[in-house]
């Protein structure tokens, strides 16, 4: 059965998350308040707060600053440069195939 893909306004999956019901129940239904916050000293993901409040905007793709600094601005510890590189590629394709 293939698992169904949460979308997420800066275009990472929640489903493909190791901590997505574990730790958090995906940024749509924390309101950009994912576990990760409390490690950083922030109240609400910087990405999830510039688009759906600072900018009423449904995702990151139709921002015209994608890719922002707020995508760089905090990184997976668990992953390598290149590992980090290749998962914000595939978030900005993901958001830029969205309508």
């Amino acid at each position: 059965m293939t698992k169904k893909k949460i979308e997420t306004v800066c275009g990472f999956s929640c489903s493909d998350c190791d901590h997505h019901k574990k730790d958090c129940l995906g940024c749509e239904k924390v309101t950009g308040k994912p576990f990760w916050t409390a490690f950083v000293n922030i109240d609400q993901c910087p990405i999830y707060e510039c688009c759906t409040t600072m900018k009423n905007l449904p995702h990151c793709g139709k921002c015209p600053e994608l890719v922002c600094e707020r995508f760089t601005r905090f990184n997976n510890p668990e992953m390598t440069a290149g590992q980090a590189a290749a998962a914000l590629a595939a978030a900005e394709n993901e958001l830029r195939s969205r309508k």
